[in-house]
């Protein structure tokens, strides 16, 4: 199991994924979140093939597929959370904190 705590910046809706993975590394996400384009991607993402998720391109990956339909903001980090936690779950990297510092010059 992996969890990933997600702080999304200026919307301050945070954000917490748990992901479970089984011995053939099909993924289920749980969500708990406060927004709820977030949460209404919880029905969809569930019995995911983690290592094709974890290798597809953006354009036929299910969670960017989902997240596509749900969220409506482009730069909102939680589908790329998804795929971070889903390598962890899977055994197909170490967990590793991502950091972005956006500073206005």
């Amino acid at each position: 199991m992996a969890t990933v705590e997600v702080l999304p910046g200026i919307c301050g809706l945070k954000t917490k994924l748990k992901l479970t993975a089984d011995e053939e590394q099909t993924v289920q996400v749980e969500i708990e979140s406060e927004c709820p384009y977030v949460t209404a991607m919880q029905n969809e993402l569930k019995d995911l093939d983690g290592y094709s998720e974890c290798f597809a391109k953006y354009s036929s990956s299910t969670v960017y597929t989902v997240a596509e339909k749900h969220i409506k903001h482009l730069a909102c980090p939680i589908p790329t959370a998804i795929i971070k936690g889903m390598e962890v779950a899977c055994g197909l990297a170490l967990p590793r904190n991502v950091s972005l510092l956006i500073v206005r010059e």
